[in-house]
């Protein structure tokens, strides 16, 4: 049975940090796409991070750029999402994703880059709670 489980969320001020982890069970990274969503009631999911893993690349929704970095080790079957400079718009519940690395969709308009991509497994999530 697959199991990820997330941990790190918590209650931050503006301009904080946290480390978010997502430790996987059932099976290995290799060959995936790991990543983050964050998810907002009465919003769509966010894709915030992802990471191939069988060349190392990563992605970011234009919203973090600058001040979110997805890592992972694969000795311990963990993924990570190193959080910085959050601010109350960060607000939500993070899951973190594997899924197929075929997937991964920038969706660029004139405002901004969005990324997506389709998962088989994702994990309960950990809140996050940015205070202004």
């Amino acid at each position: 049975e697959v199991q990820l489980v997330e941990s790190g969320g918590g209650l931050v001020q503006a301009g904080g940090s946290l480390r978010l982890s997502c430790a996987a069970s059932g099976l290995t990274f290799d060959g995936y796409v790991v990543g983050w969503f964050r998810q907002v009631p009465g919003k769509e999911r966010e894709g915030v991070a992802c990471m191939t893993t069988a060349d190392g690349n990563t992605y970011y929704d234009d919203a973090v750029k600058g001040r979110f970095t997805i890592s992972s080790d694969n000795a311990k079957n963990t993924v990570y999402l190193q959080v910085n400079r959050l601010t109350p718009a960060d607000t939500g519940v993070y899951f973190c994703t594997v899924g197929d690395p075929d997937t991964i969709v920038e969706i660029t308009t004139p405002d901004r880059t969005s990324l997506s991509w389709e998962f088989d497994y994702r994990g309960q999530g950990t809140r996050v709670t940015v205070s202004s």
